[in-house]
């Protein structure tokens, strides 16, 4: 067995091992749904943190800087910066206020507050954005397993073997799981990338050496030049807004032990995720330096991973599989409880007994992990269109902030309205090219959303439930 396999199925026992210990924490508390979807809202600062991280980091914020940064220079970087700043700003404004409402999804806030009409449009919404993105984490297993492991997996059985690791940390741990497999997650995830980073610098004769033989007329190191500030603009428009309205966020603050530990673990977990993207855009400049003319620029991480040490590269390959492994997880969570709170419970009420929650939930994990494990494998080729989607995070993110800090601005009839508004705008752009008169769809999600909300301010009559009043668990 290679050294680079050893280290790989060393990293799953240990996880299992993990989520096994996560079923014990899980049988000591109440029981039920709340405790599997969400750690019996017991999740101290570390695990809050460990949780928005591992969330953050996952194959775009590795690969897929690399490969951005193999072009644009360490600008590339930016991408994960942004989710950082999502994570802080969230923090500092509205995770405590998250905690305190006491509800378990985003639409249930939209429900609470603007009627049941939000409520639906919010949990079709909210789950086209999680599932679609949880079917990129298993294409991105499978490329990582693929291109450092070429002689034992295939793409195919490179994306299986990833959604069975996706699968069983969900659905045998629940969100204590989660939370505990991305503490040991995000340190594999850094150590993974300083080793390779040190180990790369070595094999390529250090960093003088490597920075000598980059291509020239390029803002390899520029903060801003390479992807443009347009860009780096839209990646912090769209990066925050969801950082507000995400229900696989927003859960993590739902799960938080009180208000206190929400806010912290946000901010904590905001500046965790920082320096990531800029780490590894390195390794798109080690890739252009020493392997220019690459057909394809994903190719920049495995091929670095190729020239060092089986050790290191055993190590770099264990930390982007579980930058992946951390981000699927958590989608799988948000998505289940999606499905349970505003689905099943709503519309089949008393058909889960108390005693079955747990199995239930269990089997909601399955079938979603099943469903976008089916979506990865047949409709990949639309896949990137479709996360256009994360726009759609305008409409709650402005209804969530108003709730809180403009009530009077509020009326019932906005939720309904504005959701909506921003699923049109988002259909539009994907099927009427001719509306692309802005560089990202977020520059035209945010005007319309504002309009038809003010609008709405205007003309409606009844006010919007305070979204800060308190409720039962």
């Amino acid at each position: 067995m290679s050294v680079q396999l050893t280290i790989l199925v060393g990293y799953v026992i240990l996880l299992s091992f993990i989520s096994w210990i996560a079923t014990r924490i899980q049988r000591s508390g109440k029981g039920g749904a709340l405790d599997y979807l969400l750690a019996g809202r017991h999740l101290p600062t570390p695990l809050v943190a460990a949780m928005l991280t591992g969330l953050a980091i996952g194959g775009a914020s590795t690969v897929g800087v690399a490969e951005n940064a193999y072009v644009r220079g360490l600008s590339a970087g930016w991408y994960n910066a942004a989710w950082g700043a999502a994570g802080i700003l969230a923090g500092l404004f509205a995770a405590k206020h998250f905690r305190k409402m006491n509800v378990r999804t985003v639409p249930e806030m939209m429900g609470r507050m603007f009627g049941q009409g939000a409520r639906t449009v919010g949990v079709i919404a909210q789950l086209l954005i999680l599932m679609v993105i949880t079917a990129l984490q298993y294409v991105a297993g499978g490329a990582i397993l693929t291109a450092l492991l070429p002689d034992i997996f295939t793409f195919q059985t490179g994306m299986f073997a990833s959604a069975l690791i996706f699968i069983f940390i969900t659905v045998v741990g629940g969100y204590w799981a989660g939370g505990l497999t991305n503490v040991v997650n995000v340190i594999v995830i850094y150590v993974g990338i300083f080793a390779a980073l040190h180990g790369s610098s070595a094999s390529f004769g250090g960093w003088d050496t490597i920075i000598a033989a980059l291509p020239a007329g390029k803002p390899w190191f520029d903060w801003t030049s390479g992807v443009g500030t347009a860009v780096v603009t839209a990646w912090m428009v769209v990066m925050i807004t969801q950082g507000f309205s995400v229900q696989a966020i927003n859960q993590i603050a739902f799960a938080a032990k009180d208000e206190k530990t929400a806010r912290n673990g946000f901010i904590l977990g905001g500046i965790l995720i920082l320096p990531a993207g800029f780490l590894c855009a390195l390794f798109g400049i080690i890739a252009a330096s020493q392997f220019p003319g690459l057909e394809k620029p994903a190719l920049a991480l495995p091929s670095i991973a190729a020239h060092i040490s089986p050790l290191v590269g055993g190590l770099f390959l264990a930390s982007l599989w579980a930058a992946d492994i951390s981000t699927a997880v958590g989608l799988l969570l948000g998505s289940s409880t999606l499905i349970v709170e505003d689905i099943w419970k709503r519309f089949f009420p008393g058909t889960i007994a108390p005693d079955r929650e747990v199995f239930v939930s269990r089997m909601v994990v399955l079938a979603v992990s099943i469903c976008t494990f089916l979506m990865a494998l047949t409709v990949r080729g639309i896949l990137v269109t479709i996360t256009t989607a994360l726009a759609i995070t305008a409409s709650f993110t402005l209804l969530i902030l108003a709730g809180i800090y403009t009530p009077g601005l509020c009326k019932r009839i906005a939720g309904f309205w504005t959701i909506s508004a921003s699923i049109l705008v988002w259909l539009a752009w994907t099927f009427v090219p001719a509306i692309r008169v802005v560089p990202h769809l977020a520059y035209l999600e945010w005007p319309v959303c504002l309009a038809v909300f003010l609008l709405c301010a205007v003309l409606g009559k009844e006010p919007a439930k305070s979204l800060l009043v308190s409720e039962t668990a």
